[in-house]
């Protein structure tokens, strides 16, 4: 099963969903277009094609081909910004709200695997939480009270199922794990099986969108799709919109090993260092294996990637005897300014078109409230959580300053990449299965060299926002540092917003 990155997850190898190869009735009009075939997308397609409504997917690779099938697939209510944050920045009935939403995800999921017999490994555990310092300890105190507040149990533990020494530690009750991969491929049969049409290897570019009144036409490779409410489910919506500026992307590690000994974790396990690292135990053709990820940072924002995997891995063996590293790679998500995501209708493009992105690390628990959101304001017009997660809202207060840090690198790479002239490494100086941004006579070139030493060459410019690619070691791609886009060695896109590849250079031209 392909997915956006070299690296191959460990949901990824021991399953491969059924392939679909549904063709496209142009002259029907569809009540809903789906964009995307991740978590967020399918469980809105499932559940509105349940109301009754005729929905299509188009997926632009396979299902699960972004970070669905790359996450580690924890179901929390405990979320990545913290209740006494959200009630902070967003007041009391916010965080209630939030807690609300994360309960109702989590028993959705239940749900689904009940109603459609999906077998995922979906299993109730415990989570913990523990602090490594008497400063940490005191914040861990904050999150204790912010979830009694919002009636989320969590109460002091004197242990945790991880061989790391800690100062003090929260048990939460009711949190969850599955396997994501084969959980999807449950959807998109149930979703089948309801008269809804899944096609694959189909794009589609927002900007080839056309408004005709009742319905729109989009374009799925030469064909047209035809639909009276869209939905981007696609991590962030393609193309240039306000969503760029009030998202951030960041990539996560993983590795998945087998270790010495009988202390595989039962349950979810997260330290509270920033980036924080977390923990669990997957089940795979009868094997377990230890689950950890963790050291983030921003997508395509000069780290080595690859030595990244093996300062984790590093990690790792501190605490275990590991006998096998058999898993290791990396995803991407996005984190919204104010610490809350976003889900709704899209900026400036009607009011029959709807997104959700923003989902920081609880991209299980919040794509899955996505479509039950989605899928209430397209079939009744309102939403309990419209207003708190509306991509429209304006937080100064909760989101400004952290709007300016994340954005202010994104306008040295608008500015700086462009007009510095580095001591950049000539063209016979990349090795094998390396790439560069090289200077050649006065002009940059993102280069790849392959495995036979044949060299690639792309313009290094985004064609999303005009800012420089940078590479990614570890997954061999091109990664942009300001909103994201992500490309293969051969500048075909991998991840959006970009709707249109790095542009090829012949070796002639130079």
């Amino acid at each position: 099963m392909d997915r956006d990155s070299r690296t191959e997850s460990i949901w990824q190898s021991n399953f491969s969903p059924i392939v679909r190869t549904s063709m496209i009735n142009t002259e029907q009009i569809f009540d809903v277009l789906i964009v995307g075939a991740g978590i967020t997308g399918l469980t809105t397609a499932l559940l509105l094609q349940q109301a009754g409504k005729r929905c299509v997917i188009v997926e632009a690779k396979k299902i699960g081909f972004g970070t669905s099938s790359a996450t580690t697939a924890h179901l929390n209510t405990m979320l990545d910004t913290h209740y006494y944050e959200i009630s902070r920045s967003f007041g009391s009935s916010g965080a209630e709200l939030m807690a609300k939403g994360a309960k109702q995800a989590i028993n959705l999921v239940f749900e689904n695997v009940r109603t459609y017999h999906i077998s995922c490994g979906l299993k109730l555990l415990d989570a913990f939480l523990f602090s490594e310092s008497k400063q940490q300890s005191k914040n861990l105190e904050y999150i204790r009270k912010g979830m009694k507040e919002v009636n989320v149990e969590a109460s002091y533990t004197s242990s945790v199922p991880v061989p790391i020494p800690f100062d003090k530690a929260l048990i939460i009750p009711a949190q969850a794990q599955f396997d994501p991969v084969r959980y999807l491929n449950g959807l998109a049969q149930a979703f089948e099986a309801a008269g809804g049409l899944i096609v694959l290897n189909r794009s589609i570019n927002r900007s080839t969108v056309k408004d005709h009144g009742d319905y729109s036409i989009a374009l799925a490779g030469a064909h047209e799709v035809k639909a009276r409410n869209i939905v981007y489910a696609t991590h962030i919506p393609p193309g240039i919109s306000l969503l760029n500026f009030e998202c951030a992307p960041y990539r996560s590690y993983v590795l998945a090993a087998q270790i010495d000994g009988t202390n595989y974790p039962e349950g979810l396990v997260y330290d509270m260092r920033d980036p924080y690292d977390y923990f669990r135990t997957a089940y795979i053709s009868d094997k377990r294996y230890l689950m950890v990820g963790g050291f983030d940072h921003k997508t395509g924002h000069g780290q080595d990637t690859e030595k990244v995997m093996a300062q984790l891995e590093v990690y790792v063996r501190k605490y275990y005897k590991v006998i096998s590293v058999d898993y290791t790679w990396s995803s991407q998500y996005y984190q919204s300014t104010d610490g809350l995501p976003y889900i709704g209708r899209l900026p400036g493009a009607g009011d029959n078109t709807y997104m959700a992105t923003g989902f920081s690390g609880a991209g299980m628990t919040l794509g899955t409230l996505s479509g039950k959101i989605l899928c209430d304001l397209i079939i009744t017009g309102e939403s309990e959580f419209e207003d708190l997660l509306s991509p429209s809202r304006i937080k100064a207060i909760a989101g400004f300053s952290k709007f300016i840090k994340e954005n202010a690198d994104v306008v040295k790479h608008f500015i700086g990449d462009r007009i510095a002239i580095d001591d950049l490494k000539e063209v016979k100086e990349v090795n094998c299965n390396e790439g560069r941004v090289v200077n050649y006579e006065g002009r940059r070139y993102a280069l790849y060299r392959d495995a036979s030493g044949d060299i690639t060459l792309l313009d290094p410019v985004c064609p999303h926002a005009k800012c420089l690619v940078q590479w990614n070691n570890a997954e061999k791609s091109w990664d942009c540092p300001c909103h994201g886009s992500r490309f293969s060695v051969d500048g075909c896109i991998l991840n959006g917003p970009a709707v249109e590849p790095l542009r090829k250079v012949s070796l002639e031209a130079l």
